[in-house]
């Protein structure tokens, strides 16, 4: 028997940043996205949103590849968007993906809870790229928002 514990903290926004996520809808769209973790045997922790961007933090297992989860997890929430709120979504190409240790677990839930908070200070652009620094991910700026 294999005994994990993965946490990853992901971060995907809408295509060309545009702030289509409503505050009058995103309550449903947290629990759309966690009945997505949950399909895929995760946990979802922490769900979180601005107009233009969404953090989850879940806890998954590793039965598939995390570019595969994601790309499901962006195409069933982007389809259930276009149906039922918002026609025009589309989530970006690129995602960012951090694992994060179970010591650090309740900092990024806090992090992810206070985005509104954040937000009144710092733009989506920068937070991105501060999470890609922190976490020593190499970049090319021309290619973070396709």
């Amino acid at each position: 028997m294999s005994h994990t514990h993965l946490l990853y903290h992901l971060v995907f926004g809408t295509k060309n940043n545009i702030p289509l996520i409503s505050s009058a809808w995103e309550d449903e769209l947290y629990k759309y996205l966690g009945g997505i973790v949950r399909n895929h045997n995760g946990e979802p922790i922490e769900i979180n949103c601005m107009p233009e961007h969404v953090h989850v933090l879940a806890r998954l297992e590793p039965v598939q590849a995390l570019s595969d989860f994601l790309r499901e997890l962006k195409a069933g929430s982007s389809k259930w968007l276009r149906r039922t709120h918002q026609p025009n979504v589309a989530w970006q190409r690129r995602y960012g993906a951090f694992s994060v240790s179970e010591s650090a677990a309740d900092i990024v839930r806090e992090y992810i809870r206070n985005q509104k908070v954040h937000h009144q200070k710092k733009a989506f652009e920068n937070e991105y790229k501060t999470l890609l620094e922190r976490h020593n991910v190499l970049f090319d700026e021309k290619y973070l928002w396709g």
